[in-house]
């Protein structure tokens, strides 16, 4: 490629900057208990209105889970708690779960998903199970998750039609209810898949908003461990290229340009699913909370969308 070609095409490439605080603004983020404690004050390093998903790992107490939602709300953000299905004994332990939520916490919003165990520990195995309990009713917003690099726990033959299927039955769900949904996805280190995943669920008549999972800033070894652990898919390519330059093993691998490509997409396509983005602080909420600012001038902006 010609030097004058090669510029074009960066050019063409990179987003604007009003571009980029658009696909930033309205960011979410992770945490878990054991993170979530090591933060002083959240007001310090988000906005008030940045939403915040809690993860439920299996075998953290639900005290825990419900301690750290109150905090939160306290604190002036809304709170997502995880359901993770697989994890879940039963129906009376769900409803438990729940009322404590909304009682002691104050939560009106939850992220329903499988979960990372392989065998259910009690009587449910996917969110679509949760939802028909019933039991979220009344909740103002649910999210769900999606695969872009597929899920052999859904899959196993690597095919997408199980949770295809999944994702209608859950557009069928919003339709019929007023829960406002999106499906938010697992963390993906280069955007053309995403991009590919979202336009065909478009093409499939689904319009939940896609909320995309970034890794935020982190070492190298970091992401690969948790990529490996969480089921990355063919992305993971991005990280295993970066290993072979010995250069940047000691330097943090940044989200620069899996953020800037979907900025790009999303201007030149706002008909795209592709709504927000979503951090898992695999290096630390506060690292990820400061790239952010980095980018936009800012900490957060309420969530919306």
């Amino acid at each position: 490629m010609a030097l004058f070609d090669l510029m074009s095409w960066r050019a063409r490439r990179a987003p604007r900057t009003d571009a980029l605080n658009d696909v930033l603004e309205g960011f979410s983020i992770e945490v878990m208990p054991r993170t979530a404690a090591k933060v002083e004050q959240f007001a310090q390093i988000l906005p008030r209105g940045t939403r915040v998903y809690i993860a439920h790992i299996d075998g953290t107490p639900i005290d825990e889970m419900v301690s750290t939602a109150r905090r939160l709300r306290d604190e002036g953000f809304p709170v997502m708690p995880h359901f993770p299905a697989r994890i879940i004994p039963d129906a009376a332990t769900l409803g438990t779960w729940i009322r404590r939520y909304r009682e002691e916490a104050g939560v009106d919003q939850a992220l329903l998903l499988a979960g990372g165990v392989s065998t259910p520990r009690g009587d449910f195995h996917s969110s679509m199970q949760l939802l028909e309990t019933g039991f979220f009713d009344g909740f103002r917003r649910i999210h769900v998750a999606g695969h872009p690099e597929g899920n052999r726990d859904i899959d196993a033959d690597g095919s997408s039609r199980m949770a295809d299927d999944a994702i209608l039955w859950k557009q069928a769900y919003a339709e019929r209810t007023d829960a406002e949904m999106a499906i938010v996805t697992q963390f993906v280190f280069e955007a053309q898949p995403v991009i590919v995943w979202a336009e065909r669920l478009r093409e499939m008549g689904v319009a939940l908003p896609v909320h995309v999972g970034i890794a935020g800033p982190a070492k190298l070894q970091t992401l690969i461990k948790y990529a490996a652990a969480c089921g990355v898919g063919p992305s993971m390519r991005v990280l295993q290229k970066r290993a072979r330059d010995v250069t940047k093993l000691v330097v943090p691998c940044e989200p620069t340009d899996v953020v800037a490509d979907l900025a790009a997409h999303c201007a030149a396509n706002p008909e795209s699913l592709i709504r927000q983005l979503h951090f898992f602080p695999l290096g630390g909420i506060t690292a990820s909370a400061d790239w952010v600012r980095s980018r936009t001038g800012k900490t957060g902006i309420a969530a919306t969308a």
